[in-house]
């Protein structure tokens, strides 16, 4: 593997991205907002924004699907692709057209709508981890150290890009995000697509490469045991629960331009799916099995095979990738902490004012938490496994009357099923060999949390309406309220 070959013209073209993001925030002057313009660009979002900031948003985790199809082959696409097409066109059946219709500017201020204040705001804990920047602010980090040859430590890039997205987020609110997603997902296409030719004329044909790897890769289980392709589909559950989900529903200009922009998204994801997984197989078949840091083949790959301006091209598609999540979950972060749950705190703060100070917030303790668990797949394993079970049953509740909680009920189940998740990942880490092995007496720990999870939803749960029936909320178009 040769040394990364980087010229002042590929230099360039990273520089006009980041110019790029700059001018697509400030086109127009910036000023003050009211908060539904502000959180959700006015409820006006078309379908072709919609599609482009929701495909863009919910890939960002790039270098980790290079690092699992690296290691893995064809099973990526079961374990990481497979479950979030099946529960995202579930989302869009069932909750898309409910939430356009909910007068709630945040997944917070929907469960406090229904449930009370008090469940509203401890919903905001586990959401806010959820939303998590932090391994979007370690890929950067680690691209960016690569790019400059290993100069630095990669916490100071890491720093500066986080830094950098918190800017142009704060000042341009949704829109800004919209803007540049609509940018971000044409150039991680194209990134790819020229990435997977070009590997396609350095080593041969797709035939060839299913030929030369090796048997596990062609494995569609990649010889993994069931209860752990089980969980992955468990933890898909996160589209359900996921802001990003609900705020682009929410923004849409109506509830079919949501439902329709979900199964669109989907057809878009397999596609880049495709591109990312051979990708990853070509990386594996062209760079040796000896990478020493898997999470970074895409780089290497690209480096390899990529001449001058395209292998620059190439760079910038990923830091699109990346940041189009980046910048999305930076502004749910410190919408989350700052409007649903400083505004009780200071309730004479603009509420706007608190979500921008709350998004730097949220860039900071993403640098600390990078510091403490620097992993990206055990990031989204271990947020995964043990905060969606405590919010699964009652955000569900909220449009469908089949969940619906009694209140006296909705804190005990978020509060028991993440603390059982929790307690369970805690024994399963100390139980272990000193690898990163969750499991406790062999159960992953997202099995305990969901089941406390059911058993308090069977014990609390309204008595009456079936799977698909809807909330008092979602037929009158208002606020429903359990007793």
């Amino acid at each position: 593997m040769s040394e990364l070959q980087f010229t002042l013209f590929d230099w360039s073209l990273i520089l006009s991205y980041f110019g790029l993001l700059v001018y697509l925030t400030w086109q127009r002057e910036w000023e003050e907002t009211d908060e539904e313009s502000f959180l959700l660009s006015g409820r006006k979002m078309s379908l072709a924004a919609f599609v482009a900031t929701l495909v863009s948003t919910w890939y960002g985790g790039i270098l980790g699907i290079g690092e699992f199809s690296y290691q893995n082959g064809i099973s990526t696409w079961l374990i990481l692709g497979f479950p979030f097409y099946v529960f995202s066109a579930l989302f869009a059946w069932l909750l898309a057209g409910k939430i356009r219709m909910n007068k709630a500017l945040s997944l917070p201020e929907a469960v406090g709508n229904f449930y009370g204040d008090t469940a509203g705001r401890f919903s905001a804990i586990p959401i806010f981890i959820l939303v998590s920047p932090a391994p979007y602010i370690l890929m950067l980090g680690l691209i960016f150290q690569y790019l400059t040859g290993g100069t630095g430590h990669f916490l100071w890039y890491a720093s500066a890009v986080a830094l950098f997205s918190v800017a142009y987020v704060i000042f341009g609110g949704f829109n800004a995000v919209v803007h540049t997603d609509m940018l971000q997902i044409a150039l991680m296409f194209i990134g790819f697509i020229f990435l997977i030719t070009f590997a396609g004329m350095e080593f041969g044909g797709l035939g060839e490469l299913w030929e030369t790897v090796p048997a596990d890769f062609k494995n569609i289980t990649g010889g993994e045991s069931i209860q752990y392709i089980l969980v992955w589909f468990f933890i898909a559950l996160w589209t359900f629960v996921d802001p990003s989900f609900h705020q682009r529903a929410a923004a849409a200009k109506s509830p079919k331009t949501a439902k329709n922009g979900i199964f669109i998204s989907i057809l878009l994801w397999s596609a880049f799916d495709f591109l990312t997984v051979f990708s990853g197989m070509y990386g594996f078949a062209i760079l040796g099995d000896t990478l020493a840091e898997p999470i970074m083949v895409y780089p290497y790959l690209a480096n390899e095979i990529l001449p001058i301006g395209l292998k620059g091209l190439f760079f910038v598609a990923l830091l699109a990738t990346i940041m189009s999540t980046l910048d999305s979950y930076l502004f749910l972060s410190g919408q989350t902490l700052g409007r649903d749950l400083l505004v009780k705190i200071f309730p004479n703060t603009n509420n706007n004012t608190l979500t921008r100070i709350s998004t730097l917030a949220a860039a900071l303790l993403g640098i600390l938490l990078i510091i403490i668990f620097p992993s990206v797949i055990d990031l989204w394993y271990v947020i995964g496994s043990v905060m969606i079970p405590g919010l699964l049953i009652p955000v569900l509740g909220v449009y469908l009357r089949f969940f619906t909680l009694k209140k006296p009920w909705v804190l005990p189940t978020m509060v028991g099923s993440i603390g059982v998740s929790l307690a369970w990942l805690i024994l399963g880490t100390i139980t272990s060999d000193g690898t990163y092995n969750y499991t406790f007496w062999g159960i992953e720990p997202f099995y305990p949390g969901l089941t406390a999870s059911i058993i308090l939803w069977l014990l609390g749960r309204k008595d009456n309406g079936d799977l698909f029936e809807e909330t008092d909320f979602a037929k009158d178009e208002i606020v429903g309220d359990p007793k």
